[in-house]
């Protein structure tokens, strides 16, 4: 449950422009790093869909909107475990001394407040080949449990595509998760 919380609540960015990617045949995987400087890789979270979240410090609050509903649905349709959420924080321009120290001291405190771990980029490794991930915006996709990427958008998602989001969701849930009807 922590981890929809985290997703949904955590991790958001901002920014101007927008692209989306089709699905890859083959799944992705990246060694990324926890706050703690242990390696992360990706391919820990296989085995159920993923929702990953890429973004950078000025990007946080840009798809907190998708998160929200995100989280909502979840809770609605008692799904919570069906999917894993990863945060994924992009903090490449500031690896170095001493800012380095600092950027993952903000990303531990941010970690207590949510209670989940959230990743660490430093040195833009989702930003490189095969990912080619935009490294100033927010980043949304879905990942098949085994590591291919089915939806991928990079900007605000606006309403026309978080259907397009929740309807590739709910194919890798196997779950309608259609808009959450509100109650009187």
């Amino acid at each position: 449950m922590k981890a929809w919380l985290a997703g949904a609540l955590t991790v958001t960015l901002a920014t101007t422009g927008a692209s989306a990617h089709g699905p890859t045949s083959s799944p992705l995987d990246a060694t990324l790093h926890g706050s703690d400087g242990a390696a992360a890789p990706l391919s820990k979270w296989r085995g159920k869909p993923v929702i990953l979240f890429y973004e950078d410090k000025d990007s946080t609050q840009l798809n907190l909107a998708l998160k929200e509903e995100l989280f909502e649905r979840g809770k609605q349709h008692g799904l919570l475990e069906a999917a894993w959420v990863v945060a994924v924080a992009n903090l490449e321009k500031f690896n170095f001394f001493p800012a380095r120290q600092i950027a993952l001291s903000y990303v531990r405190d941010e970690e207590k407040k949510v209670g989940v771990p959230i990743l660490v980029d430093l040195e833009g490794t989702l930003g490189g080949k095969p990912w080619a991930l935009p490294k100033k915006t927010s980043t949304v996709m879905l990942l098949d449990a085994t590591g291919a990427v089915v939806y991928s958008y990079s900007g605000r998602l606006e309403d026309k595509e978080r259907q397009v989001f929740f309807t590739a969701l709910s194919k890798l849930i196997g779950v309608n998760l259609g808009v959450a009807e509100s109650q009187p």
